[in-house]
């Protein structure tokens, strides 16, 4: 099912891609536009994650220059039954992170080193847990395709007052149709982004608590991404817009309302699902626990099984040493993650 709604979305983006190209130079324009986005298309499909992990300067690490982050996304891959992703580090102080690849069997995730810094162990379990949902329901080929064309979208609005407004070159519009593209294709390329980021994220929340256990990791970890996001510019998210809804929490501002402008849903409604969900497992989790209790005159007592990981306990996320995040990650700074 993700497959059909991932080629109806870039079928969608082409559609509208085509759409500005008429706009500018009517049908010439409108083929040129396709030819484009096919190239796009297909190049993005091989060379998408890539593309994206260069724009952000992001660094392969391993078990050897960082073995806590990278056995943490290990251990979780193993909990979610996927192939080990690639595992990037990108130097940068906002805390945030996010997945991207063609498919399950070519994803990396990546991680800056302010998400390392300042959360827990589980709370970083659970933002990684959130990225690894993100490539089970192979959203990372659609959100990496999607950032491609939105980009070059705004970019041929960008570029449509070079292009003239007379009908000498084959525009029907005239300069008010150049004046609508320049107008409409960064809006509705934004609204498309908003659109597959604000529903995804729910689903690989719900999908990412399950996958590291406890939906309580997550929701703290959300809620101090948030705020920090708020307080700490992304110099390289600034720069490449197109990108934002591809991270766990924006990263272009600190926007709070869930509307039709945010590029990502309310961080309070997400961590109220996440409380929600949480709330949802303990229920039968206690029901259970009380059937087992032991009655007052039993002379042995009876053990209860186990429930969901205690919120500070194992997960079965390996646990090492403090250690250096490596000499391209982050320079040499000592941090809790290798």
């Amino acid at each position: 099912m993700n497959m059909i709604k991932t080629a109806m979305l870039i079928a969608a983006m082409t559609a509208l891609f085509m759409g500005i190209g008429y706009m500018i130079g009517g049908s010439g324009g409108m083929m040129i536009a396709l030819v484009i986005a096919l190239a796009m298309n297909a190049f993005s499909y091989w060379n998408s994650d890539k593309m994206v992990l260069r724009m952000y300067n992001a660094v392969e690490v391993d078990r050897a220059n960082a073995p806590e982050y990278y056995g943490i996304v290990e251990s979780l891959a193993e909990r979610a039954n996927l192939p080990m992703p690639k595992v990037y580090l990108i130097k940068n102080d906002q805390p945030n992170a996010f997945a991207t690849g063609r498919n399950p069997e070519n994803a990396a995730v990546a991680a800056t080193t302010g998400l390392l810094e300042r959360m827990s162990r589980e709370e970083v379990a659970g933002v990684m847990a959130h990225e690894l949902a993100h490539i089970q329901h192979r959203d990372t080929l659609t959100m990496t395709i999607t950032a491609t064309l939105a980009g070059a979208i705004s970019m041929l609005g960008n570029f449509a007052f070079f292009f003239g407004g007379s009908r000498d070159n084959n525009n029907p519009f005239g300069f008010i149709g150049v004046l609508a593209a320049m107008i409409v294709a960064p809006l509705a390329a934004m609204i498309v982004q908003m659109a597959i980021s604000r529903t995804r994220e729910y689903s690989a929340d719900r999908r990412g608590a399950e996958i590291c256990g406890n939906p309580e990791w997550l929701a703290s970890a959300l809620g101090k991404l948030a705020a920090a996001a708020g307080r700490t510019v992304n110099v390289q998210a600034e720069r490449n817009p197109a990108t934002a809804h591809m991270f766990i929490i924006n990263p272009l501002n600190g926007q709070r309302a869930d509307n039709l402008f945010s590029t990502h849903p309310d961080t309070e409604n997400r961590i109220r699902a996440l409380m929600a969900m949480a709330a949802e497992m303990d229920r039968p989790a206690r029901m259970e626990t009380q059937a087992h209790e032991r009655p007052a005159s039993s002379p042995e007592p009876v053990e209860a099984p186990l429930s969901r990981p205690a919120k500070t306990g194992s997960s079965g996320i390996p646990k090492t040493g403090q250690t250096r995040w490596g000499r391209d990650g982050g320079g040499g700074k000592k941090g809790p993650w290798g």
